[in-house]
């Protein structure tokens, strides 16, 4: 439902969608969507979640040697780039509906939740007890930072800058302790052999 959901908003606009015509374009009734919905509002933005579960699937299958966050960085450039970079002809009507101020409250909602999803999933891949959950909440919290931070630059630059290279680029400097800004070296991989 969610893909008819985002796709019906970016056709005709998020004003213009209905619960009915959500429900009609999946083949169930509107009492169905609402037992899974509580707007169209959150079906528009449940494939946040739903990537979310993607990722978490792609770091469980990531190789036992690679350091943490080398599987976290490249199972969500794995689960985004199974989408590829975002259609540049969709930026405005991708603004238009993240600005939309009901829209934008579901994003974020979303967003929290994928944050929680992605810190047990970085628990479970850390073989890390609850005692941990608070530096897990932040390495997710990190990660989804680096996510939005990346679809929003694309966003303001019209997609002029790729999406996924940004993600990449975030996501190794934030592993390395952002030696951008703070003028350490970036950590050095060790070499596998």
């Amino acid at each position: 439902m969610s893909e008819a959901a985002l796709k019906l908003a970016m056709e005709k606009g998020v004003e213009q969608v209905r619960v009915e015509d959500i429900a009609g374009a999946v083949g169930v009734s509107p009492r169905t969507f609402n037992n899974y919905f509580s707007s169209k509002e959150e079906a528009i933005c449940s494939f946040i979640v739903e990537r979310q579960e993607r990722l978490r699937e792609a770091l469980r299958t990531r190789p036992p040697e690679e350091t943490l966050w080398e599987a976290v960085s490249a199972a969500t450039l794995e689960t985004y780039s199974r989408d590829g970079e975002p259609n540049r002809d969709s930026v405005k009507v991708a603004r238009s509906m993240i600005l939309h101020p009901s829209v934008h409250g579901e994003f974020l909602k979303a967003h929290a939740t994928v944050e929680q999803v992605l810190a047990e999933a970085i628990l479970e891949r850390a073989g890390a007890g609850p005692e941990n959950a608070l530096n897990a909440r932040l390495m997710a919290a990190i990660v989804e930072s680096a996510v939005k931070t990346a679809f929003f630059n694309w966003l303001v630059n019209e997609g002029a800058e790729p999406f996924l290279s940004t993600v990449e680029t975030l996501l190794r400097e934030a592993s390395s302790g952002v030696p951008s800004l703070t003028g350490r070296e970036p950590v050095k991989k060790p070499n596998k052999k």
